[in-house]
């Protein structure tokens, strides 16, 4: 049962990251969620960090010690590349909207 943790984990933070993308993607249409998918995919992540740390909490408690040292580095960079890249993710997405929302305004304000 306590395997289903690493699966969830790598599902959402697969989520975490295509979340953002699919915010970029159609950054061109009228896209009026953008920040409920940014939201998401920072919880994503974070439920994805959580699944890691329950699993690692598991392998505590039954006392696997070896697969804890086989894979305690190997989760903690892991954890790292999924949250340094879901944070960069969603600044651009962030950065790319309020570029957008900037020209609308000034595109307003010259009529």
């Amino acid at each position: 049962m306590y395997g289903w943790l690493n699966f969830g984990s790598l599902v959402l933070g697969l989520v975490a990251w295509i979340l953002p993308i699919v915010n970029l993607v159609k950054r061109n249409k009228n896209h009026k969620n953008w920040t409920l998918y940014s939201i998401l995919s920072i919880s994503a992540c974070a439920m994805s960090l959580f699944f890691q740390i329950a699993y690692h909490n598991y392998l505590v408690r039954i006392g696997d010690w070896a697969a804890l040292m086989d894979t305690s580095g190997a989760v903690v960079w892991l954890s790292f590349i999924l949250a340094v890249v879901t944070i960069l993710l969603n600044i651009i997405t962030v950065i790319v909207y309020n570029k957008r929302s900037q020209s609308k305004l000034d595109r307003h304000r010259n009529f």
